[in-house]
This record gives structure tokens, sequence and C-alpha cells, in this order.
């Protein structure tokens, strides 16, 4: 049996716009000889930068395997070392096309047999999911907070597709969800030869710590007036029981062993739940009839309130400091609307809360950088790449979508797709059924 000659990329000069400094991309640089007839698992270990494999059960995929690969932590300082990164393959068939699914946060969820990726299914293909930097099993030891920046994790991305592309040649496809979204949508903007198509779901686009959109459009835009009412009067009645409910929250994070900043004491995390409520109310879809009626007992009212918005949100350090180390500098987050609450709230405002009740006093504040904002704004007014973005109607996230500055109807592949009062849930199997067909027939036509 002649051997297989997969293809080889060098190492090469990245020069990534919006970036002062060039930075080297560190890919393979010796030919691999792949054995036809080595199972999959063999060749996955032979890949440069592999540095182990363990296959793990799944319900989807014929052969699935968690494997570590090793990467540099600064692809513009190689010296700086490198670290581990988690990464899932589902493995179909070396003639299937393959959707790389490039996950903001931990991937941990991989691990359970049940995991799926909806388009993988669809299309019968290969499954590539990388776990973000600074997250899980992809911690760099020790953690310096200097090397976690959006640039790196594309750069993750695109030594991922590179290495993987020896064992798949056939197309490409990038997805992520919120956060994930994002990356993909990034990730097309500064490797747009990678992937053949993007697909990045309820991705928003900061430009500010505190964007400012978010709030009007909770405050004025999202569901109806009655909706609206309804969440403004249960976040009203809850501050208008604050000597109630402040022992309660008391209790109940000292049950739990919240820790919060110095200086950050219950009063405020009692404002800062009930501000959060009405984000995460609308982020999720809850059901409007499901809100306790106002003379309802204390005890209905707050048990209603830490099911929808868990303080441990903003306790600190928590499982999130890494996705708020990147909101600070690089990915933007949101404010809160505080007018219609002002009487009854304890804080006068909450600007800075990002960095001054979630984020440790040990990692350095870092002024917040609007290069890959606008990067992305002029790469996407300017090209025209296959791309196709899904957003729910009713989520506060996409008061920062695209859609809010894009003109999709001067674009010939770019497509949007809004789910009807859809949520941060919002994906192609939660769109019209109309829709659904007219996405997944695009997907494929691209895909062949």
């Amino acid at each position: 049996m002649k051997n297989l000659f997969l293809s080889l990329f060098l190492c090469f000069l990245v020069l990534l716009p919006g970036y002062a400094q060039e930075a080297v991309v560190s890919l393979p640089d010796e030919e691999e000889v792949l054995e036809q007839n080595t199972d999959f698992a063999q060749h996955v270990k032979a890949l440069p930068g592999v540095k182990s494999v363990e296959r793990i059960p799944s319900d989807h995929y014929p052969e699935k395997y968690v494997i570590m690969m090793e990467q540099p932590l600064d692809y513009a300082h190689p010296e700086a070392g490198t670290f581990q990164q988690r990464i899932f393959v589902g493995h179909v068939g070396y003639d299937r096309p393959t959707v790389l699914v490039t996950e903001g946060y931990g991937g941990s969820r991989e691990l359970r047999a049940s995991a799926s990726e909806e388009i993988s299914l669809f299309l019968k293909a290969n499954l590539i999911f990388v776990e973000y930097r600074y997250f899980e099993k992809s911690t760099p030891t020790p953690c310096d907070w200097r090397y976690l920046t959006v640039y790196n994790s594309l750069c993750d991305l695109h030594r991922v597709t590179t290495t993987f592309k020896r064992l798949y040649m056939h197309k490409w496809l990038a997805t992520g969800i919120s956060k994930g979204g994002m990356t993909t949508m990034f990730y097309r903007t500064y490797f747009p030869e990678d992937v053949d198509v993007s697909v990045p779901y309820v991705a928003p686009l900061n430009k500010s710590v505190e964007d400012g959109r978010h709030e009007l459009f909770i405050d004025q835009k999202v569901g109806n007036r009655y909706e609206r009412e309804a969440v403004l009067n249960f976040q009203k009645e809850i501050l208008k029981r604050r000597r109630a409910m402040e022992p309660r929250l008391k209790a109940f994070c000292e049950e739990r062993k919240y820790h919060f900043n110095e200086g950050v004491g219950i009063p405020e995390i009692l404002d800062l739940t009930v501000l959060e409520y009405a984000f995460s109310f609308w982020q999720w879809g809850y059901d409007v009839h499901e809100i306790p009626d106002i003379h309802g007992s204390d005890v209905e009212l707050f048990e209603y309130l830490v099911q929808k918005v868990d303080p441990e949100y903003f306790q600190s350090p928590n499982s999130t400091n890494s996705f708020n180390v990147q909101a600070e500098r690089e990915l933007g987050y949101y404010g809160y609307y505080t007018k219609p609450l002002q009487e009854y709230l304890s804080i006068k405002n909450t600007k800075n809360y990002l960095r001054r009740v979630m984020l440790p006093p040990s990692i350095p504040v870092q002024k917040f950088d609007k290069k890959l904002y606008q990067h992305t704004v002029s790469f996407l007014k300017k090209n025209d790449p296959k791309m196709i973005f899904i957003y729910g109607e009713n989520d506060p996230w996409s008061a920062s979508g695209v859609h809010t500055w894009l003109d999709f109807s001067k674009k010939k592949n770019m497509r949007l797709y809004v789910d009807p009062n859809g949520s941060h849930r919002a994906r192609i199997s939660t769109l019209p059924p109309t829709q659904q067909q007219e996405c997944m027939n695009l997907i494929k036509e691209w895909m062949r």
C-alpha cells in the first residue's frame, strides 16, 4: 500500500490588521507520512503538537476523542512558552466535510455521550471542538493574563485547523454560540481563508465595556409593554421588600460560601441581582406568566429571584474570570439602566461594576481596546464571505448584533436569520420551518 502524503503547511508571517506588531504563527515544519491502514487514533497521535489522545463514548459520532495539543502561549513571542489546549474530535470519515466549533468557554460538556452539534449532524460531518484558552483544561500554569487575547485565541484556531487539514481535506465550516459565535466571527475576519463557511450564533459585537445599547433595548424595545412592565414590577417589589430580602440573601450566600470583593456588601449584591434579572429574563426567554404575583410571600419571591439569577454571578473570583478579563479588555459587555428603580436601590449607579465587583483586584486593570471592534466592522462591511448570522429577536445581546449596522441586502453571500420572539437559545432548529429549510439548503450547497 502506497503511503498517503498529507498536505504540509509551513510557518509563515501573519500581519493582523488592527495590531501594531507582526506575529509568527508556529505551524508544523516537518512532513508527516501516515499509513493508510493506520487507525484514526494513530493518525491523530502522529500530528505535530498532539500530546495525548483518549477515546470517549458518543451517541452521534462513530468515533470520538479528547485530545491535548501543545500551543504557544503568545504567538508574537514564542519564547513565552507553551500550554496544552483541549480539543474534542468526532470522526465520521476522511471523505466528509468538517465542522469546527470555536467554543468561547470550557468544553467539559463534550465529555457527555449525548453531546452534539446541529450542523455537524445535518452534514454528517467530522467535528473538531476547540476549548478556549484559559478555560478548564486549557488553562496555562502559571496563569499569566497577558497572553489571554483574542489575537492569540484565533491563532490557536488557525494552528488547529491547519494541523487537522492534514487529515480532513474536504470543506470546513466554523460555528460557535454566544462568545463562541463572536470567536467564529473574529476568526473569519482575521483568517478568512481557513474555512469555507462560518455560522455564528447569537454573537454580539460590543464597542465598549458598558456598550449602552442593551439597556435601551431592555427598557423600551424587547417583548411588548405588558411583558416589560411585569418584569419591572417584579424588580420593584423585591427592592421594596429589602428589609426581608437582605437577610435571606445573606444566609443564601453564606450557605454557599460565596465570596465578594472588599467593599461589595449584601445591599449592593441584592441591587445587582435584581438588575441582572431583567437581562437574564430576556436572554433565556423565560415565561412572563411564571413571574410570581407581587402580593406573594417573601419566600416565594426570593426563591424565584435566585432561581433565575444566582448571586454567584457576582462573586469574585469565579468560574468566568477569564471571560470577564476579556470583556474588560476587548470583548465589551453591558451596563444596567437604573433610572426606573433608582428610588429603591442602595447604590447611585452601577458604573464600572464589571471591574469593581466581578474581577479580583489581583488582575491588572487594562483599558478597553477598540481595535478588535473596528477591524471586524471594517472587514464585514468591505467583504462578503459565506457567513450566516443567527439571532434571537428578544435576546438582549442582539442589541449589539452585526445586523444593527450591517446592510445585509447589499451582500450576496452573507445572510441574516432572526428567530421571531427568540432568545439567546436561537439556533437553526428554532427558526420557522421555511427559514430552517432555506438555511440548511444554503449550507449544504456551500459545503458541496
